[in-house]
């Protein structure tokens, strides 16, 4: 019962900072991935996911030396709003950074980032790796993409922008299919024309989905590592993840074309629309898919152990 208690004690730390940033600053909480913190409350889920039910004991010590950690994150937060983040802004100058919005929201994932694996850490030891890797990885994972996007933004890195123009004349093939309007494309420009006039779309490779096929395969890698299963199927697994993703990414540019085409072509409310369309549509679909391969796995477990069969080597 202590074991348990004290379990849900540490997971109550890790998520302080987040709770009290959702509960002072809930206008912060955007799903866009780079325009708020919505990237926060899936990484919370993953880290409640994997250690809720664990039977490790964390000893009273360690879950007092995280409290210090997790006060220092809730300062940061509060800082940002007396100077901090105008100081972060003004910094941006001298590194060259080109979006200012991903520079900002950058250190919020890599301070959280930061404090998740060093409560782990602490809690955990080493074995952190392979009881709750994903909300850390997915935390490290966006603040790589932001940091990216940051100094790299639009198509100026190149290897990233490469899938780009495949992805667009896929979506243009799409619009023609469905006769949702016309649609033409060169390169990462799509040029469309519908109910309500035309518009130009010009496609990078965050809005393309590409920074998250890089968190998903960050994921499920450190997810896949943990599971004791047979290398085959964790590939299968990857594979089909990565299909699902490119898949979810198709179906986010293909949305952003229908209402262009067939809701409004102006553009404040289109953009309105972009800066939600793709995290509201990646996020979900990652956990879900998570969801089915534990549900999977423990159904293929529980039936191997009902008839009294061994364990799979995890390799």
């Amino acid at each position: 019962m202590m074991q348990n208690k004290n379990l849900m004690i540490g997971i109550a730390i890790i998520a302080s900072p987040i709770v009290f940033a959702l509960a002072a600053f809930p206008n912060s909480f955007s799903l866009s991935w780079n325009q708020g913190r919505g990237g926060f409350l899936f990484a919370l889920v993953f880290v409640v996911a994997e250690l809720i039910g664990l039977k490790i004991i964390i000893s009273k010590k360690r879950l007092i030396a995280v409290i210090p950690l997790a006060i220092i994150v809730i300062a940061y937060l509060i800082g940002l709003e007396y100077g901090l983040r105008d100081y972060l802004i003004a910094s941006a100058k001298q590194f060259d950074v080109q979006l200012i919005y991903s520079w900002t929201w950058m250190w919020d994932f890599i301070v959280m980032g930061i404090f998740t694996i060093a409560a782990l850490s602490i809690f955990f030891g080493r074995r952190w790796i392979r009881i709750a890797p994903a909300g850390p990885i997915f935390l490290a994972g966006s603040a790589i993409i932001l940091s990216l996007d940051a100094f790299f933004p639009y198509d100026s890195l190149g290897p990233l922008q490469y899938v780009v123009p495949y992805l667009v004349q896929t979506n243009v093939w799409l619009v023609n299919l469905f006769h949702l309007g016309t649609a033409t494309a060169h390169g990462n420009m799509m040029f469309l024309k519908g109910d309500f006039g035309p518009m130009v779309l010009q496609v990078f490779w965050p809005s393309a989905g590409v920074h998250s096929i890089i968190i998903y395969s960050l994921v499920m890698g450190a997810f896949l590592l943990k599971m004791n299963i047979p290398k085959n199927r964790k590939a299968v697994y990857f594979g089909l993840g990565i299909a699902g993703t490119i898949g979810v990414n198709m179906i986010r540019i293909f949305s952003l074309s229908w209402y262009a085409l067939k809701v409004t072509t102006d553009a404040k409310q289109w953009e309105e629309f972009h800066s939600v369309a793709g995290e509201i549509m990646f996020l979900p679909w990652l956990f879900v898919f998570l969801l089915v391969v534990i549900l999977i796995e423990t159904k293929k477990l529980k039936k191997l152990e009902s008839e009294g069969k061994s364990l799979p080597k995890n390799n």
